[in-house]
């Protein structure tokens, strides 16, 4: 039973820091990267559609991407979805086939605003493993009658293990993207 509780707890941690790195990797840094795009949604005929599978994306230069659709008839909705999205600042161009999309040189201020985005990811990231830890805190609790109460104090003590192994697992991910968004 406590063994079923906390192989969950550790997946769902783990997840949990997987998503925190995926959001990482949406914030900018000085260069052009494809996966800054990934999360963008586009309305494609009504739906909300990740830009990912509308378009293929290119790095051809440090702060230059080339986004081409699949669809051409996609090429105004993806402009504006591109042009709509916060913390971007991008502007970008479409000659009818492709879409070139231009960063601007990032300046400290905007620097010291992309690492405040990045800490706030990190806490939410942070609060979602310390929910996954009072939730199976709370099943161990509730065996304490079929399964006695060392065994689910040794329970708990993996859990906190665990739990703070995972929230390290972020504040080292924080620490590399902060390190790599005020780098000049």
């Amino acid at each position: 039973m406590i063994p079923e509780v906390l192989s969950d707890a550790v997946a769902r941690m783990s997840k949990a820091v997987e998503v925190a790195k995926d959001d990482f990797a949406t914030v900018r840094t000085g260069r052009a990267n494809p996966q800054l795009f990934q999360k963008i949604m586009v309305s494609y005929y009504g739906t909300a559609t990740p830009l990912a599978q509308l378009a293929s994306l290119a790095n051809p230069e440090a702060r230059t991407l080339v986004v081409t659709p699949y669809d051409k008839s996609a090429l105004r909705d993806i402009e504006q979805a591109i042009r709509d999205t916060p913390n971007l600042g991008a502007n970008p161009s479409n000659d009818g086939n492709i879409i070139r999309v231009t960063l601007p040189e990032l300046t400290e201020e905007r620097r010291k605003e992309y690492v405040k985005i990045v800490r706030g990811k990190a806490e939410d990231a942070k609060v979602s493993v310390r929910n996954i830890r009072r939730k199976a805190k709370d099943d161990l609790d509730a065996l304490k009658s079929e399964v006695g109460d060392d065994e689910v104090a040794r329970g708990e003590k993996e859990l906190e293990q665990v739990t703070k192994s995972h929230v390290d697992a972020i504040d080292d991910a924080l620490k590399r993207k902060e390190a790599e968004l005020l780098e000049v």
